[in-house]
C-alpha cells in the first residue's frame, strides 16, 4: 500500500504534464526541449501550492534510505563535479570543453623525459619477477629521485606534481614493470603522506613529510583486515584509550593484511576503532582513528612502538612488489602518534574518505591505461609483423575485431583518465567519479590484455624477457580487486553513493526527514524532486523524438552529443523513478549495478566527446570516436532496458520503458566496415596510433621486444607495399626495395621468436629420476596378478 501512494503521486503529476506536451511532440527539437523544461516547471508550480499530508511524510520516512554515520562521512567527503550534471539530466559538452584542460607543467614533462626514462631503462621485468624484488640500485634511484614524493608539496621537499603529472609517471613505469609502478604508486595515493599534509600537526608534518618526500621513510597504510575487505568500516581492529605512566595513549590490537610495502615500510599508517570507556579524551571522540607508527624509534616516538610487527610477505600473483601483514597485540600507542593529535580521534573515516578516494581514481586507472596503450603499440605492431597464410594477421577479420576493441577501449580509458585528472586540477575531489574511473579503467585494462593475448597467441603464453604482455595480463586481477573490488564498486558504490551525493534534491529531502517533523522543508524538497522527475520525463520523450531526425553525417561529435543528451535525461528520469524503492535500492544490487552501468557509460561517453574536441585535428580519430560512442550508447541502452524489465514495483517498469525506448532498441554495435578501419589505425603508422601510444616506454636496447616491434611496423608496411606492387606489376623488387624487404624480414624473424630455457626454477627436467626403471612386461604382469 505505501508504494501505491507514491505511484499515485507520480501518476497524478503525469496527468498534469503529459497531455500538454503531447500536443507539441512533432515540433522542432529546440521547441520540444524547451517545452519539456516548462512542463517540469509547471509541475513545480502546481505542486508547490500543495502541502503534502502527514501520511505522505510518514511514508517517505519509511521508504527513504537511512544514512549511517560512515555513509554520512562518505557523502560529506570530497565534492561533486560533472556527476551532478549527469543527474540533472541536462549536461552540456561545451561546459566540459570550456572548463577542463588536462595538461602538465614543463617540470613534469622533464621528469617524464629524464628521470622516468632512466628508471624504466633500469627495470628488467623478467628478472624482477624471478627475484620477487627490485634490485637495490632501483630502490635507491626511486627513493633518491623523489618518486615516492611526487604529490608532496615543494615546501616539504616533494615534487608537488599535479594529478595528471603523477598519473603519467605511474603510467609510463607500469608499461615497463608492475612492481616498480606499485612501489611508486602507493606512497603517492594510498600512503599517509596526504593525510599528514591535510590533517597532521605541524610537528608531524615538519618531521615526516620531508623524510617521505626524499625517500628516507617508506610508508604503508594498514586498512584491510581479514573481516573487512571492501567493507573497511567494519574492521575488528580495536583500541582503548588508556593512561599509562602519566602518558595518554591507546592499547590497540590489530591484524592487517594485503598491505602494500609493509615488509619494507619504515612508517605505518594504521586505522582502527577507538573506544574511550573511562572518558579520558578531552577532545576528539570514539570511532575510527588513524595513527602513524614508526617501525624503529625516531624523534617523534623515542621508544618506538614495541609490539608492532610488519611482514611476512604475501605473494600477489608473482608480480614482485612488496605486500604483507601489519600486526600487533595490545600495543601501546601514545596519543601523539594519532595523525592530527587527540582532537582527530574518531575522525579517521572522514579523513580516509576525503584523501584516499582521490588516489583510487588516479593510480589504478593509470596502470590500466598503461596496459591498454601497450596493447595498442606492441600488439598492434605485432599483428602487422606476424604473418599466417602469407598475410599479416592484422588483415584477418577475426583479429581485426579484437584489434578494434583494443583501439576503442584504449581511447575510452585515455579520455576518461584525462578528463578526471582535469577535474582534479580545478580543485574538485569527486568520489563518485573516482569510483567510476577505478571500475571502468581496470575493466578496460583486463579486456585489452585478454584481447592482446588472444592476438599474439604463443608469444603471449611463453614467459621470458621477450614476452611483453604476460605480466600485465597476470597482474590485472590485482587492480580489479584492490581499493574496493569491482563487483561491489559497481553494485553498491557508484550509483548508491552517486544517487545520494550527486542528485540535485535527494540529499536535502533525506535531511528534511532526518531533521524531525520539518514538514515545510519536506514539502519544498519533494516538490523539487517531482518537478525534476517530470522535467526529465518531458526531456526523455522530446529528445527521444528529436534524435530520430538528427543525421550522423560528417559531424560524428554533434550526432553523439545529441544521443548522450537524450540518454542523460533517460537516466535522470529513471533514477527518480528508482526512488520509489526507497531504502531497498541500497540492497537491490542487480538494479543498482545497471544504474551504475548507465552512469559510468555516460561519464565515459562525455569524456570521449571532450577528448575528441581537444584532439580532433588527429586524422582518423573520428572513426575511433564513432566506434567508442556506439559502444557506450549500446551499453547504456541495454542497462536501461534491464532496469525497466526487472524493476520490482508494478507499472514502474513499463512507465520507464515508454519514456525511454518506446520503439524498442535503437542503438547497435558498430559495422564491420568501421571495425576494420579502426583496427588498421593501430596496425599502421598513423596519427591515431601515435596518439594512443603516447607515454609508452620504449627501451633503447635493440634486443628489447617492444623496441623491435616499434621499429618493425613501418618497415613491414613499406616492405609489404613493395611486394604487393611487384606482384601487381609482375616484376622483381629493385635493389632499394629489396633492402627494405630484407630488413623487415630480419626483424620479423626476430620478433616471432619466443624464449626457451635450459632449466626453469633451477630444475633439471631431464635428470636421472626421469629414466624409466620398469618394463612393459613387468607392469602388465603386475596388473594381471592384481586382477586375479
Amino acid at each position: 500500500m505505501p508504494r501505491l501512494v507514491v505511484l499515485r503521486c507520480l501518476l497524478t503529476v503525469l496527468v498534469f504534464c503529459v497531455p500538454h506536451q503531447s500536443r507539441m511532440l512533432l515540433q522542432r527539437s529546440g521547441s520540444i526541449q524547451r517545452l519539456a523544461v516548462k512542463g517540469g516547471q509547471a509541475v513545480v508550480s502546481r505542486a508547490s501550492k500543495r502541502n503534502y499530508i502527514t501520511p505522505a511524510y510518514n511514508l517517505a520516512k519509511r521508504i527513504m534510505p537511512k544514512i549511517s554515520e560512515t555513509e554520512a562521512a562518505a557523502l560529506n567527503s570530497g565534492t561533486v563535479a560533472f556527476d551532478a550534471d549527469l543527474f540533472t539530466g541536462d549536461p552540456k559538452l561545451k561546459d566540459l570543453v570550456d572548463k577542463y584542460e588536462a595538461k602538465i607543467s614543463a617540470e613534469e614533462q622533464s621528469f617524464l623525459d629524464n628521470e622516468t626514462e632512466v628508471l624504466c631503462e633500469m627495470l628488467n621485468n623478467h628478472q624482477i619477477e624471478i627475484d620477487q624484488n627490485m634490485p637495490p640500485e632501483v630502490w635507491r634511484y626511486i627513493r633518491e629521485n623523489k618518486f615516492m614524493g611526487m604529490v608532496i608539496p615543494k615546501k616539504f621537499g616533494g615534487l608537488g606534481f599535479s594529478a595528471h603529472g603523477h598519473a603519467l609517471v605511474v603510467e609510463k613505469i607500469a608499461g615497463r614493470n608492475g612492481a616498480a609502478a606499485v612501489s611508486v604508486m602507493v606512497p603517492n595515493s594510498l600512503g599517509p603522506g596526504e593525510l599528514l599534509y591535510h590533517y597532521g600537526t605541524p610537528e608531524q608534518q615538519d618531521f615526516y613529510l620531508p623524510r617521505l618526500a626524499h625517500g628516507i621513510d617508506i610508508p604503508c597504510f594498514g586498512l584491510t583486515s581479514a573481516s573487512s575487505g571492501s567493507d573497511a568500516a567494519s574492521m575488528r581492529d580495536q583500541g582503548t584509550v588508556v593512561m599509562e605512566d602519566g602518558v595518554l595513549g591507546m592499547r590497540v590490537t590489530f591484524s592487517k593484511r594485503y598491505i602494500t610495502l609493509a615488509p619494507v615500510a619504515t612508517v605505518v599508517g594504521l586505522a582502527f576503532k577507538l573506544s574511550d570507556p573511562n572518558k579520558l579524551l578531552t577532545t576528539g571522540k570514539e570511532g575510527i582513528t588513524v595513527a602513524l607508527l614508526p617501525t624503529e624509534p625516531n624523534i617523534t616516538l623515542p621508544q618506538g612502538v614495541p609490539g608492532l610487527r610488519t611482514g611476512p610477505r604475501h605473494n600477489p600473483l608473482g608480480v614482485g612488489f612488496m605486500n604483507g601483514t601489519v600486526q600487533g597485540d595490545s600495543v601501546f600507542i601514545p596519543m601523539a602518534a594519532v595523525i592530527g593529535g587527540e582532537e582527530r580521534c574518531g575522525f579517521g573515516w572522514n579523513m580516509l574518505m576525503e584523501c584516499l578516494g582521490e588516489g583510487r581514481g588516479i593510480s589504478l586507472p593509470a596502470m590500466s591505461v598503461a596496459t591498454a596503450r601497450l596493447c595498442c603499440l606492441a600488439v598492434g605492431g605485432y599483428a602487422r609483423v606476424r604473418k599466417q597464410f602469407k598475410v599479416p594477421i592484422a588483415e584477418m577479420e577475426g583479429v581485426q575485431e579484437k584489434l578494434a576493441n583494443i583501439a576503442m577501449m584504449t581511447y575510452q580509458s585515455v579520455a576518461g583518465q584525462a578528463l578526471f585528472d582535469a577535474v582534479l586540477a580545478t580543485g574538485e575531489k569527486p568520489p563518485v567519479l573516482s569510483a567510476i574511473m577505478k571500475h571502468e579503467c581496470t575493466e578496460i585494462g583486463r579486456k585489452c590484455a585478454n584481447e592482446g593475448m588472444d592476438i599474439i597467441g604463443g608469444a603471449g603464453i611463453s614467459r621470458g624477457p621477450a614476452n611483453f604482455l604476460a605480466s600485465a595480463y597476470v597482474a590485472m586481477p590485482i587492480a580489479i580487486t584492490v581499493e574496493g573490488a569491482n563487483a561491489l564498486t559497481r553494485s553498491l558504490i557508484i550509483f548508491g553513493q552517486g544517487l545520494n551525493r550527486s542528485h540535485p534534491h535527494l540529499l536535502q529531502l533525506i535531511q528534511s526527514i532526518q531533521d524531525g517533523n520539518n514538514m515545510p522543508e519536506f514539502n519544498k524538497q519533494l516538490t523539487n524532486l517531482l518537478g525534476h522527475a517530470f522535467t526529465n520525463l518531458g526531456r526523455s520523450v522530446a529528445r527521444g523524438l528529436a534524435v530520430q531526425v538528427v543525421p550522423k553525417g560528417n559531424d560524428i561529435s554533434g550526432y553523439y552529443e545529441a544521443q548522450l543528451g537524450r540518454l542523460a535525461s533517460n537516466f535522470a528520469f529513471c533514477s527518480d523513478v528508482g526512488l520509489t524503492m526507497g531504502g531497498g535500492i541500497k540492497t537491490a544490487e542487480f538494479i543498482s549495478g545497471r544504474y551504475a552501468d548507465v552512469l559510468s557509460n555516460l561519464y565515459m561517453g562525455y569524456a570521449c566527446l571532450w577528448y575528441y574536441q581537444k584532439h580532433k585535428h588527429v586524422k582518423g580519430l573520428d572513426k575511433v570516436l564513432d566506434l567508442a560512442m556506439a559502444d557506450h550508447c549500446h551499453k547504456i541502452q541495454e542497462a536501461l532496458m534491464g532496469i525497466s524489465s526487472n524493476f520490482p514495483i508494478p507499472l514502474m517498469g513499463p512507465v520507464m520503458r515508454a519514456a525511454t525506448f518506446p520503439r524498442g532498441r535503437e542503438y547497435h554495435k558498430s559495422s564491420d566496415k568501421l571495425t576494420r578501419q579502426v583496427s588498421q589505425l593501430i596496425t599502421t603508422p598513423t596519427e591515431v596510433r601515435a596518439l594512443l601510444t603516447q607515454n609508452v616506454f620504449v627501451s633503447k636496447d635493440q634486443n628489447d621486444r617492444v623496441n623491435q616491434i616499434s621499429r618493425a611496423i613501418s618497415l613491414a608496411c613499406e616492405a609489404d607495399g613493395y611486394l604487393a606492387a611487384c606482384r601487381r606489376a609482375k616484376r622483381q623488387p629493385t635493389a632499394e626495395e629489396q633492402k627494405v624487404i630484407d630488413e623487415a624480414e630480419v626483424l620479423r624473424e626476430l620478433i616471432i621468436q619466443v624464449d626457451a630455457f635450459d632449466t626453469i626454477a633451477g630444475q633439471n627436467h631431464k635428470g636421472e629420476w626421469m629414466k624409466a626403471t620398469w618394463t612393459a612386461d613387468a607392469v602388465e604382469g603386475a596388473q594381471q596378478s592384481a586382477a586375479q
